[in-house]
């Protein structure tokens, strides 16, 4: 009996001493073709669709459960000669049927593109490094982070928020950081990390990224209230995604989001009655020195800006029919200095509102009200606004109260989200432009798409969407001597506002 038990000993050591052998020098390792591998996907088996204990096969990309004998990775191995196999979760390497994990340094590339992990000076130094071009496996060559987005059917309107927010250092930087999001077992906080990562990984497969997971957890998340069979309106989706975000996160003592897009507002509003007939006022038995005809201030926090354009023309002579109506940005930024007044209808109330801006944040996103609704249809309002892309001088706005001494606050632009074509779902689409902050070279990017385009032409565009960063290196300027002209600051006519 001794002796049958240390021949069981010696078989397991020798067993052991073989796998151990193969773990280091796996006969199967050029087999693996990495053109074939995209982990964009969401992380299902394609046989019983389980998200429990995927791996993906090495040689053909496709995704199987498990890897003991009788599981669907186990048999696919036996059945098409497939063994190099990846755990999608623990990343560890594995060859099937012999079920002996796979240790090679060659392997390495692809877990980074898996799970890419940046160090710290890595992440640091995205903003001041000049472009530098990655080739993809193909020969495809892109600029980490400012890659294409694959539009699977209508999500264009997902892929220029994705683009804008990934321009905004502090939030792209966050979730670059792994360590950041691990312990937020959130499947929305995890694929928004996820594809952030993705999107600046030097050393991707190919030139581009589908935003697979992503989608999935948008939908879920959102109860279907933003899908990829439905083009929906980015200003709703970029709402909703910094706001759920911003809850998600806060349960873990996180508040980035709110920190860097949160500002203060103070809102003065009065009800007007229906008629400024005194004669029909009396009939109606309205007490205009009743509180509800009184003028009420509060203060709010607001995570974007609201712009409104002026009426379009409705008729263009035989001369102008071919004009663009056009509107300076600062025209519409008088909204917010506190003494212009503006009439907001409800279904039953009119209210005089005015606004003014107490605490800017760090980044200020507007919005562009170009759509209206009516009962029958959706309008587009096609006016251009005329705004330059560094610079802007938001100083006018705030009270001197609210500022310190000193305090500046220029603003420059780095993302643009501009609408094409016609009005309602479907009929248009989006684009973006972005810079890229090392190379102050600015992007268009439509999908899969991307050019180079000159800071001019952004102009041009029917802006909808405009994120702005505060340029927090302006200092007040010295005083001049009396014998000089003063220089004339541009920045006073540029600005934003939503």
């Amino acid at each position: 009996d001794d002796d049958d038990d240390d021949d069981d000993i010696n078989e397991k050591e020798r067993k052991r001493a073989r796998l151990a052998r193969l773990s280091r020098n796996c006969p199967y390792l050029d087999t693996i073709n990495r053109n074939m591998l995209d982990f964009d996907f969401e992380k299902l088996c394609s046989v019983n669709m389980s998200n429990q204990n995927v791996y993906a096969c090495l040689v053909c990309g496709k995704y199987f459960q498990g890897r003991g004998e009788g599981t669907n990775a186990y048999m696919h191995s036996l059945e098409e000669s497939h063994h190099v196999f990846i755990n999608l979760y623990t990343l560890k390497f594995y060859c099937l049927p012999d079920n002996y994990e796979v240790i090679d340094n060659s392997l390495e590339d692809i877990k980074f593109v898996l799970y890419p992990v940046y160090a710290p000076s890595y992440v640091s130094s995205l903003d001041t490094r000049d472009i530098k071009h990655s080739r993809a496996l193909d020969g495809t060559r892109y600029i980490p982070g400012v890659v294409g987005l694959n539009n699977i059917k209508a999500n264009d309107y997902v892929n220029v928020v994705v683009q804008t927010l990934n321009r905004i250092t502090p939030l792209r930087n966050f979730f670059l950081d792994a360590n950041n999001t691990k312990r937020i077992k959130d499947p929305l906080v995890q694929t928004v990390g996820d594809l952030i990562r993705k999107v600046n990984n030097p050393r991707a497969f190919k030139g581009h990224v589908s935003p697979h997971e992503f989608l999935q957890a948008i939908t879920s998340s959102s109860r279907k209230q933003f899908t990829i069979i439905k083009q929906c309106d980015p200003v709703n989706l970029l709402s909703w995604l910094l706001n759920t975000l911003d809850k998600k996160l806060r349960r873990h003592n996180v508040t980035i989001v709110s920190d860097i897009f949160k500002g203060v507002m103070e809102v003065t509003s009065r009800k007007l009655p229906p008629s400024t007939d005194e004669q029909v006022i009396s009939k109606l038995n309205i007490d205009l020195t009743s509180e509800e005809y009184q003028e009420k201030t509060v203060t709010i926090e607001f995570m974007y800006l609201g712009l409104d354009l002026p009426p379009a023309p409705l008729f263009h002579d035989a001369v102008q029919q071919n004009i663009i109506p056009q509107v300076p940005l600062f025209e519409l930024l008088n909204k917010f200095d506190g003494v212009s007044k503006h009439e907001y209808k409800t279904h039953k109330d009119t209210i005089l509102k005015s606004f003014r801006i107490k605490k800017m944040p760090r980044f200020l996103i507007m919005h562009v009200k170009r759509f209206t609704k009516n009962t029958f249809f959706v309008e587009k309002n096609p006016t251009i606004i005329n705004f330059p892309v560094k610079d802007i001088d938001w100083g006018d706005y705030i009270l001197d109260e609210d500022k310190k001494e000193g305090e500046r606050f220029h603003y420059n632009l780095i993302a643009n989200i501009v609408h094409d074509g016609l009005p309602a779902a479907g009929n248009g689409t989006y684009r973006a432009h972005i810079i890229h902050k090392g190379s102050k070279k600015w992007f268009e990017v439509q999908d899969l798409h991307v050019a180079e385009v000159l800071p001019e032409m952004i102009t041009l565009s029917e802006s909808y969407i405009q994120i702005w960063e505060r340029n927090m290196n302006v200092t007040k300027p010295q005083q001049q001597h009396e014998d000089e002209e003063p220089q004339s600051e541009i920045a006073n006519d540029m600005d934003t506002s939503a």
